[in-house]
């Protein structure tokens, strides 16, 4: 009888509801994040940015880490943290960031920061369209815990607008979110189900927020065990969809809505000399890929590359494809994350250059072009399909003369400014480490060829060293040139 009632009992507890996180314990485990950040100068890149003050939000997790966006504090010169109802204010500082994924953990040195406080938990799944969730933040630099509540209107893939070029899991809500709500766990059911991180600005939408989910949460913290975040993965490919009839019927496929076609195959990719242009991808590591390039993961339809988003460095990926009619499984390993990232934002860095007989010359980048206004039509070509066209196996920088600071040394040649440097003495021009090995060459003249001009700009070696202090104290040039990566 003992035994039987002790049973009853131990079903009774199974049956119990997971307890909901309170109010309370929400309070105690948000944070409000003010950083101070410098962002970099690139019109005149030995300075200094302006400095400018933010807020946001996040929230304790496991190992007495706070978890928030990384454009909370992308570009920080200092961070310090405050809880509700505690007046005393903790330096904090950046232990990893993600900014192609807009993830960041802070660590706080003072242990009287995670006295009181509980780590939030995740959940270990996707919310389905139309439930209930809550917004916890600062919105609008408020100093007070504000809670917005909304349902999930969409689960898809969409840019994420702090690096603007890396695209991933996102979940759509209802719920608003403004700034200081960034960084701000969105709790469903007594569960963190993702990161507050983006809203929608204009006219055109209303009450539209996107979150961070989960899976994408979960694959930062996991890639940072090691004490070092590798970034995304990438298949470094494009695909069609196959959806017209005839076309299916011509690349001798089924009538079964399954395969998409293989455009692109990008050098130095994981899949560099082993997928074909034309080859047909029917499933990627038993994963079939319907013909408008979907997958089902998760219990939800979601896009191809979903799959390679929950890769580390290291992993492989198996594909099931068609060539030539003939099926064929091959397999690609992750040994790097894609290294050329002149077309996202870059933040925690400062501005590469070479300063040389006044003249300006720096690698093209997003931020770069996006603050100098260059308008050369053979950069703008170059920056948009430096990818697709694989301008980085001949350049994988691109040096543009970006600025002439008028001196005698240099007179008449500022109309070479925008141009990009093809060589120098005959040396072609990769990398501004190439440029700097060019000009310590000693020589009488540094003969400056820039792609598509008919002239080469030239300047007397002599003269450049007699106006190197001159340049120096009249533009209050501190370094004549940062190589670092």
């Amino acid at each position: 009888m003992r035994h039987f009632v002790r049973f009853f009992l131990i079903l009774l507890i199974l049956q119990l509801p997971v307890r909901a996180i309170s109010i309370i314990e929400v309070r105690k485990s948000l944070v409000r994040i003010t950083t101070t950040a410098q962002d970099p100068n690139y019109r005149v890149p030995w300075n200094p940015g302006a400095n400018e003050s933010g807020t946001g939000a996040g929230f304790i997790i496991t190992g007495n880490r706070v978890l928030t966006n990384a454009h909370v504090v992308a570009n920080a010169r200092f961070i310090s943290v405050e809880r509700e109802n505690d007046p005393n204010h903790y330096i904090a500082k950046v232990q990893h960031v993600g900014h192609d994924c807009d993830l960041a953990v802070l660590e706080i040195k003072d242990p009287k920061f995670f006295e009181g406080p509980v780590a939030l938990s995740f959940t270990n799944r996707i919310p389905q369209i139309e439930s209930s969730v809550s917004v916890y933040g600062y919105p609008i630099g408020g100093d007070r815990l504000s809670v917005t509540t909304g349902v999930v209107s969409r689960i898809a893939f969409h840019v994420y607008a702090h690096s603007a070029a890396d695209s991933h899991l996102t979940i759509q809500t209802s719920a608003a979110i403004n700034p200081g709500n960034s960084g701000g766990p969105v709790l469903q059911d007594g569960k963190v189900i993702g990161v507050a991180f983006q809203g929608f600005s204009g006219d055109v939408a209303q009450n539209v927020g996107y979150m961070i989910p989960v899976p994408v949460v979960q694959r930062f913290l996991k890639d940072i065990e090691d004490g070092h975040y590798d970034r995304y993965m990438d298949l470094c490919i494009s695909t069609f969809p196959l959806l017209n009839p005839a076309q299916r019927k011509a690349l001798g496929l089924q009538n079964d809505a399954r395969g998409v076609l293989v455009g692109k195959v990008v050098t130095s990719g994981p899949f560099d000399g082993i997928l074909k242009t034309g080859d047909v991808i029917l499933s990627i590591d038993g994963h079939p890929v319907q013909s408008d390039g979907y997958v089902e993961l998760d219990g939800e339809r979601m896009e191809m590359p979903e799959v390679v988003e929950r890769k580390f460095k290291g992993d492989s990926v198996s594909l099931h494809i068609l060539r030539d009619k003939e099926p064929l499984d091959v397999t690609g390993k992750f040994e790097k994350a894609w290294p050329f990232q002149l077309q996202a934002s870059q933040y925690d860095i400062q501005p590469r250059y070479i300063l040389f007989g006044g003249l300006l010359f720096q690698p093209i980048s997003r931020d770069f072009l996006q603050e100098t206004q260059i308008n050369n039509l053979r950069v703008r070509f170059m920056y948009n399909s430096f990818i697709s066209d694989e301008f980085f196996i001949d350049h994988p920088e691109v040096i543009v003369l970006s600025s002439v600071l008028p001196d005698p040394v240099n007179t008449y040649l500022s109309g070479f400014r925008g141009a990009i440097v093809e060589d120098i003495n005959g040396t072609k021009i990769k990398t501004l480490a190439d440029m700097a090995r060019a000009f310590a060459q000693p020589t009488q003249q540094y003969v400056i060829k820039m792609m598509g001009e008919g002239r080469p700009l030239v300047l007397e070696r002599t003269e450049v060293e007699a106006a190197r202090e001159r340049i120096k104290a009249r533009y209050n040039v501190r370094n004549e040139q940062n190589l670092s990566e």
